[in-house]
């Protein structure tokens, strides 16, 4: 234990971890100006008169304009102050809160990278990150550090490499190996593209995509972390990432993925790669030294970044189907489900139904997200319920027509139609109201045909 205590406290150069945090800032500043230029923050946040809430987490609500745009505005300057170096710990408290509360208004703006994001940002709270090339040291000497522990560099690279080993798991199964799907569908929806489209309208192109994914996701952080093949690996994340934020349209997943990977890099990078960089001598820094408390910490948090993505094993069935364990757990593009609801709602114990559509409550991005998802289904289900209820109707029943589409298959029933969802409650226990998903394969893609022009 004393040897691997000493070994976590060997002091490493801070520079790396310093230019991560340089990176890591402008990327949050850079993906403010991004809503701000498309107009996301209204079309997200303003516009829609219903949004879906994580479980326990109700309370959390958009603010009216312009205080919308301002925690927009908030986070893009403490994004540039963690670059900056100035104020980090405020800065960084900030960035975690804003953008935590930002992306916990609407369970339909979920996105991997976005709890990356979040992640990160609490570690930044406790990470010493600001002791080299930072304001913070100019202002104030004695934070100036040259050097840091290990454990905080191994700490940051855990927490990217898990994204990488879960990604590959998840592609470990017969959509992803055997029928090169989702990727396929994706693929075939752009034939139009330059040069390339035509081979993309080819099955056997997603296929040798799809594995190339796989060894790339479960290959890559040793290829980074060796220094012969380093050169060629972020050549190769470069190449990667460059052609998913090409095709997917996958906002700043990309450019935080391609900055990480140089956490894998040697700790002394940016000195090597800049000569006027003055080389420092490894000494230690007692003021971040980690003993038995900061270890068994260090031992729950891996701990829970481990189980959280597992948990969805829990569950049994088809993770991507019932979708119980799916968020947080870094399964990501392995899924293209898309669904059409139906509501069918009794009042009073008349026998006469109602149908309800969706499209009553939702915007058209919205209702895309939320008609695979079923305990988004439920949500809105209790939202006609609840609205209903108001109305002076005692007895109120709400059933769902759902039919889903996973990766291509044969679209088939996701909620179970006898359930009255407006007696079922939201929880973390296996949801029998969820139909289990059908044991068909994903169809074939067809080829499309050139165009032939007609006189």
């Amino acid at each position: 234990m004393r040897d691997l205590r000493a070994r976590l406290n060997d002091p490493r150069d801070a520079a790396s971890v310093a230019a991560f945090r340089v990176m890591f800032g402008l990327v949050i500043a850079g993906g403010v100006i991004r809503y701000f230029a498309s107009g996301w923050i209204d079309r997200f946040y303003v516009q829609p008169t219903f949004h879906f809430h994580y479980l326990g987490f109700e309370w959390v609500r958009p603010l009216p304009e312009p205080w919308m745009s301002a925690a927009f505005g908030l986070l893009g300057v403490a994004g540039l102050c963690v670059a900056l170096g100035l104020f980090y710990r405020v800065a960084s408290a900030l960035v975690l809160g804003v953008f935590t509360y930002l992306h916990l208004i609407d369970v339909t703006n979920y996105l991997n990278h976005y709890w990356l994001v979040t992640l990160l940002a609490a570690l930044f709270c406790l990470l010493p990150l600001n002791g080299t090339w930072s304001l913070d040291a100019r202002l104030r000497p004695s934070l100036h550090r040259s050097t840091v522990p290990a454990w905080v560099l191994y700490l940051l690279r855990f927490q990217v490499g898990l994204v990488y080993v879960f990604a590959a798991l998840a592609k470990i199964g017969p959509d992803w190996l055997l029928h090169g799907q989702p990727l396929g569908i994706w693929l075939h929806a752009r034939t139009e593209t330059p040069v390339i489209g035509p081979l993309l309208g080819q099955p056997w192109v997603a296929l040798a995509m799809s594995w190339a994914g796989l060894f790339y996701d479960l290959t890559i952080v040793f290829w980074l972390s060796w220094r012969r093949s380093r050169p060629f690996a972020f050549a190769a994340v470069c190449f990667f990432h460059g052609l998913t934020g090409y095709f997917f349209f996958i906002g700043i997943f990309p450019v935080i993925m391609t900055a990480a990977a140089t956490l894998f890099f040697a700790p002394d990078w940016p000195r090597k790669l800049h000569a006027r960089l003055r080389r420092v001598d490894l000494e230690p820094d007692d003021r971040s030294r980690i003993g038995r408390a900061g270890m068994a910490a260090l031992a729950v948090w891996g701990l829970v970044m481990v189980a959280v993505p597992l948990r969805g094993h829990l569950y049994g069935g088809d993770v991507l189907w019932h979708e119980q364990g799916m968020r947080w757990s870094w399964r990501v593009k392995v899924r293209e489900k898309n669904g059409d609801v139906t509501y069918r709602v009794r009042l009073d114990g008349e026998r006469r139904e109602r149908e309800v559509r969706p499209s009553r409550y939702l915007d058209g991005r919205q209702e895309a997200e939320f008609a695979g998802q079923p305990d988004l289904i439920l949500q809105l289900a209790h939202h006609i319920r609840d609205e209903l209820r108001a109305r002076g109707h005692t007895r109120v029943e709400v059933r769902a027509d759902a039919w889903a589409s996973l990766n291509g298959r044969p679209s088939a029933r996701l909620i179970d139609p006898t359930v009255d969802l407006a007696a079922v409650e939201d929880g973390f226990a296996p949801a029998d109201w969820i139909l289990p998903r059908p044991d068909t394969r994903p169809l074939p893609m067809r080829r499309r045909r050139p165009a032939v022009a007609r006189h």
